[in-house]
C-alpha cells in the first residue's frame, strides 16, 4: 500500500518515542513497509546526561539498506540538550530514523512525531 495523500488523510495520531542512544545504529522511529502511513517527525531532542564530558551523535534515515546521514558526529555538550531536528522530516514506508552515540548510556533522545494515515 502506498503512503497516504496528506490532504486526504483521515487519521493523525500524535506520538512520542524515547531512546537511550547506544553505540550501534538503533531505530527511534520506524515506518514499516506496507504500513499505508507516513510519519512526520516534528522534533528530536538529545540530552547529554553526563555533567562533564561531551559526546557525539550520528543520525540517519535508513532506506533500502542504505544509511542517509542527517547529522554526522554532532557534538552534544556536557549537561545540555540539543534540538536536533529544526524542520519536519517525513518517513515514507520502509524508512527508519536511527541514532548512534559514540559512548553508551550518556545520550537520551525524545522524538515527537505524527502517525498519518
Amino acid at each position: 500500500m502506498a503512503a497516504p495523500n496528506l490532504i486526504a488523510a483521515t487519521t493523525i495520531y500524535g506520538k512520542t518515542a524515547v531512546l537511550a542512544v547506544p553505540t550501534s545504529a538503533t531505530a527511534i522511529v520506524t515506518n514499516s513497509s506496507g504500513s499505508g502511513k507516513v510519519l512526520k517527525i516534528n522534533a528530536l531532542y538529545v540530552s547529554n546526561i553526563d555533567g562533564s564530558n561531551n559526546f557525539t551523535l550520528t543520525m540517519d534515515i535508513f532506506r533500502s539498506s542504505v544509511a542517509y546521514r542527517l547529522g554526522f558526529v554532532i557534538t552534544v555538550p556536557a549537561a545540555s540538550t540539543l534540538d536536533v531536528v529544526s524542520k519536519s522530516i517525513y518517513l515514507e514506508e520502509g524508512d527508519v530514523l536511527r541514532l548512534t552515540a559514540n559512548t553508551v548510556s550518556k545520550l537520551e533522545a525524545v522524538c515527537s512525531y505524527e502517525d498519518i494515515s
